[in-house]
């Protein structure tokens, strides 16, 4: 208890009723969770086994768990369930399977599996193509958060539209239960529905759980918000930690406003406020209660702290998004050189996964290790796979992984049985897939199948003569127009967006392709070598993950982190706030995202914006985001564009030289 400050002693310490602790961005929040559990098992006298926390992910209840138990030793934790929400819900299902009419061994769907099932229905019984499974998914996604069951989604259809995603949802859901499977959704709320049909099976489940204590209040949906009332019934016995500001999760079905709810629920609720932050500066802090003051709240906090004022925020102003990605690498490599710091106190933080894109590939120029998490590395994107595949096997004609990946991409009717004779004719030869297509005949493969292997053997020889001895990338290019790959990615895609921005991930590979020719002064062979090389080690690096890199992520997959020097890119109108959000009105949302993002940084922050942005294959004109035009004024430094001080250049200029002599000293 000591080492708390009054306001966590005081959460830790209630338990007369129910208790709202509202705590705000690095506030020690989950030091009030593990030593709450201790005390309520060393000093009030609750079973462990009678205590429950919650939280949403497997990381979080992991640290959770540890915490516990380095703070109550010799097995006086053995018993006490800390875990997910849909872990907790798992264990309900588990126990009670008799009760839902599931058989033992039941599947649980993850979103993929989910989407197959859904289109396959949809074909089987509309002889449609499966195109809506995706949003027909989401649908049923959010009926099932929000507690709605599907003969209810029936009644509530008002349209043509409607009435095919609810039938859908009772078609699935009869799937699902022949199938004797569960998907993710359903872990949270068929207990709900079980406690509202089987009184006597809820009170079973309060008596087992005395306490209950959840984390991240603030992202509970309908289901899961019902399920905590559900359990604690009248006995009282509950902590929600939470903090409005950094709800970030409307999109999967989180409410806010489940945090207001509660008061209403429980009318003693006690609430605690936790504002000293032991995470970032004063200015930072500053910074961040300006900018979300701009939103309404329940509950008014304002974030402090002893950790001194800061360096002023930094707004970096830049030409275009290549600017910005080269911009951005000489920072971290000129800040690291100056401040002898590691590539694991830089994040780089940002709106759209498809803003990393060249980042990624500007770091890899300088040889800047990095981590990209809460998103697709740029290499594993299956458009960038594709085209790495091709670039593979004309670099390599015996590359087999890079033929079978290609040979049905676009699709030219090679079917799965033509490949499979192919493959047992080059086992039996002992020879590559591309040698085989030269060798095999009509009685190992029926004329129109090996009419076309022989086209496709002969045109990838076309193109891998093309490119011999290159210096561009105009060979490359042909063969995606060559092949319509443009049109194929239409076909594959949701949408004409989805399909040209896979189609701009492709031209940005091959322009990074043209760039290694241009600055390494190489041959497109070695171009493509070295480009091969970077993808593989990146796939290495991804395994060996090691923790001296900078690190790229979205800003909501940011949430929960600190580093000690962050940078926000793409600080601009349409990409924070994002367009989508402008147009719903979600400002309130964005701007929470905002506040999380610049809550993440402990010592630096700066935030770059574009004058131009390239869209869909059109240059826009960018505008400074409105969140930078509700930030002290005082506390911000502009650097590029016309604002910028000769002083400031030489100052900067001088502290690199100083750190370029220390270290060589």
């Amino acid at each position: 208890m000591t080492q708390l400050n009054p306001r966590q002693r005081e959460a830790v310490r209630y338990i007369d009723g129910p208790l709202l602790v509202l705590a705000g961005a690095g506030s020690g929040k989950t030091s009030v969770i593990t030593r709450k559990i201790a005390y309520l098992v060393e000093s009030c006298g609750i079973k462990p086994g009678r205590i429950a926390a919650v939280t949403f992910t497997n990381k979080a209840a992991r640290e959770m768990k540890e915490r516990v138990g380095k703070l109550l030793k010799g097995g006086s934790a053995e018993g006490l369930t800390v875990s997910t929400f849909h872990q907790l819900g798992l264990k309900i299902i588990r126990t009670e399977l008799k009760e839902l009419g599931l058989k033992r061994g039941f599947s649980i769907f993850d979103g993929q599996d989910t989407q197959t099932l859904i289109r396959d229905l949809l074909i089987q019984e509309h002889g449609a193509e499966g195109d809506q499974a995706g949003t027909i998914q989401h649908r049923i996604s959010n009926w099932k958060n929000d507690r709605v069951l599907p003969d209810e989604a029936i009644a509530r259809a008002g349209s043509p539209a409607d009435m095919l995603c609810a039938q859908a949802y009772k078609r699935y859901n009869r799937a699902l239960k022949a199938y004797n499977a569960l998907d993710f959704d359903d872990l949270i709320l068929l207990p709900t529905v079980l406690f509202e049909r089987a009184p006597e099976i809820l009170e079973k489940w309060q008596n087992q759980i005395h306490y209950l204590l959840v984390d991240e209040y603030q992202d509970t949906n309908s289901s899961q918000y019902l399920l905590v009332k559900q359990l604690i019934g009248l006995r009282g016995g509950l902590t929600v930690v939470g903090d409005d500001d950094q709800s970030i999760y409307a999109w999967r079905g989180a409410k806010p406003e489940n945090l207001a709810q509660l008061q209403e629920d429980f009318p003693g609720l006690k609430v605690v406020k936790l504002e000293q932050n032991y995470r970032s500066t004063s200015r930072i802090l500053k910074a961040a209660n300006t900018l979300i003051a701009n939103n309404a709240h329940v509950f008014d906090k304002q974030l402090w702290s002893e950790l001194g004022y800061g360096d002023p925020l930094r707004v970096i102003r830049c030409s275009d998004e290549q600017h910005e990605a080269d911009q951005v690498v000489a920072e971290i490599l000129d800040h690291k050189l100056r401040k002898r710091t590691r590539f694991g106190d830089y994040a780089v933080l940002y709106r759209g996964n498809h803003q990393s894109r060249l980042i990624e590939l500007a770091l890899q120029q300088q040889q800047v290790p990095y981590h990209l998490s809460g998103g697709t590395s740029f290499f594993a994107r299956n458009e960038v796979k594709d085209i790495m595949a091709y670039l593979r096997l004309i670099m390599n004609e015996n590359d087999d992984n890079a033929f079978l990946r290609i040979a049905n991409v676009p699709r030219r009717k090679l079917g799965a049985s033509t490949l499979e004779a192919l493959g047992a004719f080059a086992g039996d030869s002992r020879c590559s897939l591309t040698q085989a297509c030269a060798r095999i005949g009509s009685d190992h493969i029926p004329e129109p199948g090996l009419r076309r292997l022989q086209e496709f053997h002969q045109w990838m020889n076309g193109v891998r003569r093309r490119c011999e001895g290159d210096r561009s990338v105009t060979g490359i290019r042909q063969m995606i127009r060559d092949m319509d790959y443009e049109e194929w990615l239409n076909q594959l895609s949701s949408s004409e967006d989805v399909a040209r921005r896979r189609m701009g991930n492709v031209h940005l590979l091959v322009d990074s392709l043209q760039r290694v020719m241009a600055d390494e002064g190489v041959e497109l062979e070695e171009a493509i070598s070295r480009l091969v090389l970077r993808d593989l080690l990146e796939q290495q690096e991804e395994a060996e993950a090691g923790p001296d890199r900078v690190q790229l992520m979205t800003l909501h997959a940011s949430k929960g982190l600190e580093f000690p020097h962050v940078y926000i890119v793409g600080m601009e109108e349409n990409l924070l706030p994002h367009r989508s959000s402008v147009e719903e009105g979600n400002i309130e949302e964005e701007r929470r995202l905002a506040y999380v993002g610049i809550t993440r940084a402990r010592q630096t922050l700066a935030m770059t914006l574009a004058q131009k942005r390239r869209q869909f294959g059109d240059t826009i004109n960018c505008e400074p985001s409105r969140f930078i035009g509700e930030l002290p004024e005082d506390d911000l430094h502009w650097q590029g564009g016309a604002g910028e001080s000769q002083e400031a250049n030489e100052e900067r200029g001088q502290e690199t030289l100083a750190g370029l002599k220390g270290l060589f000293a």
